[in-house]
C-alpha cells in the first residue's frame, strides 16, 4: 500500500514551473501547470537521466534541458522524441496548503 507524502507547500511552485523532491533514494519533480494543477513524475528523463527539475515548463508539459524531450505532466506520455518511454505519475492532492503525492 502507497502512503501520502508531503512534498512540500503549494506556495513553493510558481505557476509553469516544476521543483526537485527526493524520497529515500527515489528522486521525482513536482509540477504546477497553468490552470493551478500539480503534477509528481519521475525525476530523470527517461531518454538519459538527466534530471528534468531544470526543465521547462509550458501548460501541463515538461520539456528536458538536455535534448528537449516533452512529456506531458498529467500522464507522464511523451509528446515529443527523443525520448520514446514515458514517465511514470504519482497521485497528487493538495490539502491545507501543501502537496502530498502517493508513492
Amino acid at each position: 500500500m502507497a502512503d501520502w507524502i508531503d512534498a512540500c507547500a503549494a506556495t513553493a511552485i510558481d505557476e509553469e514551473d516544476v521543483i526537485r523532491f527526493d524520497h529515500g533514494t527515489r528522486t521525482f519533480v513536482i509540477i504546477r501547470d497553468h490552470k493551478d494543477n500539480y503534477y509528481c513524475t519521475d525525476g530523470l528523463c527517461t531518454h538519459e537521466e538527466v534530471h528534468l527539475e531544470d526543465g521547462l515548463v509550458v501548460e501541463n508539459t515538461i520539456e528536458c534541458p538536455k535534448h528537449a524531450s516533452i512529456f506531458n505532466a498529467a500522464t507522464g506520455e511523451v509528446d515529443t522524441p527523443p525520448a520514446c518511454e514515458n514517465l511514470h505519475t504519482y497521485p497528487t492532492k493538495v490539502e491545507g496548503g501543501r502537496v502530498f503525492v502517493e508513492i
